[in-house]
């Protein structure tokens, strides 16, 4: 889980968050000055990032996006392949390993197996090679996955996620706090969303949040919180075929394993669905070896009750799947993940961002076309 050093670390670290925001700070000149090159293509490129190291809940709004965008649009994903041991450009497969293309695409591309999902830390060459694609297989539009300090590409439209639970107007400079960027990175937004909200979030707590943004009049605001489904084994064996719905885990023993970054959303969910929650956390993208698998045993013998399932993330189940033959088979036949979804808090705001996307991606499409007559 991200935390903050304690104060006294702070202090210490503070000469290091300078230098790290001059840094910044002229590479982001630079940019705005036109010095560093900057490419705009001739197709919309929409990113998707934040400004903070660790989980906004980037990878839930994508996929919002691509069920979105897929019923008028041939869309492409863009990611930078997180944590994979390959290099260069990959299309992500339904045959592909997460230790190959990263977990996040391969999670979309085993959701949306139509969607075309490329990896690549080169964006440019990345957008290029899908651009030469055959036509039935180019995209129309491109989502670009974390991409906002990726600025050698202009992207036709920015959506910065933003958490509930971190408030980044009160965040500092790494190394001392979780930005990766000034606050003031914030401004190069065309739409902030602010994810994980509470449910119940009260109408003083939306207020609080639109004040700390100070967004500009062109900058559109939109609340999401999370929507979990029923539990669906990670591995489908004799004994664990069917879904697990949320409402049942009240008398079961629940095992949480989880390598993210800001697991507490999920750790509160789970507590409103049973009396009996333990836990068991590694680090984000952490890919899980032997030994985790150990220590996962372990945990699960201290569990003395019989009626006991582990659950995990849906990220988190695409490596589990990369080592399977490392799980034992009765661990396996215990292995649920939860999957997520985001949700507007308001219907209208969901009417106001979708009605905004799909204006965006056909003017942008049909000026495009013009300026070339």
């Amino acid at each position: 889980m991200l935390s903050q050093p304690p104060p006294d670390t702070r202090r210490l670290l503070q000469p290091l968050a300078w230098l790290y925001g001059i840094g910044v700070d002229f590479r982001n000149r630079l940019y705005d000055a036109h010095i560093l090159k900057q490419t705009k293509y001739d197709i919309p490129v929409i990113c998707v990032g934040n400004i903070t190291v660790g989980g906004t809940g980037k990878t839930p709004h994508i996929e919002y996006l691509i069920e979105l965008l897929s019923t008028r649009y041939n869309v492409g994903v863009l990611s930078r392949g997180y944590k994979r041991k390959t290099r260069g450009y990959r299309e992500v497969t339904t045959q592909s390993t997460s230790s190959e293309v990263g977990d996040e695409p391969l999670q979309i591309k085993l959701k949306y197996p139509q969607t075309l999902v490329v990896v690549d830390k080169n964006r440019n060459r990345a957008i290029e090679r899908m651009m030469a694609l055959p036509e039935e297989k180019r995209p129309d539009v491109i989502l670009m996955d974390d991409g906002f300090q990726h600025r050698s590409i202009v992207p036709s439209l920015s959506i910065l996620l933003v958490d509930s639970n971190r408030p980044v107007y009160e965040d500092h400079l790494l190394p001392v706090g979780n930005l990766r960027e000034p606050f003031s990175g914030k401004n190069r937004a065309d739409m902030v969303i602010v994810t994980k909200c509470d449910p119940e979030m009260e109408p003083i707590d939306f207020r609080i949040y639109s004040n700390g943004l100070k967004l500009f009049p062109y900058q559109s605001l939109y609340f999401t919180s999370f929507d979990y489904g029923n539990l669906k084994p990670v591995f489908t064996q004799k004994g664990n075929e069917d879904e697990i719905d949320l409402y049942d885990l009240r008398k079961k023993h629940v095992l949480l394993v989880a390598g993210i970054a800001s697991p507490q959303p999920l750790v509160e969910k789970l507590e409103k669905k049973t009396y009996n929650l333990y836990s068991l956390f590694f680090p984000d993208h952490h890919n899980f070896g032997e030994n985790d698998i150990a220590a996962i045993q372990q945990k699960l013998n201290e569990i003395e009750d019989d009626d006991k399932i582990i659950v995990t993330t849906e990220k988190d189940a695409m490596r589990f799947r990369s080592i399977e033959k490392k799980i034992p088979d009765e661990m396996k036949a215990m292995l649920y993940y939860i999957p997520v979804s985001i949700k507007f808090m308001e219907k209208s705001e969901k009417e106001s961002f979708n009605k905004k996307i799909f204006h965006h991606v056909r003017n942008y499409t049909t000026n495009k076309r013009l300026s070339q007559k």
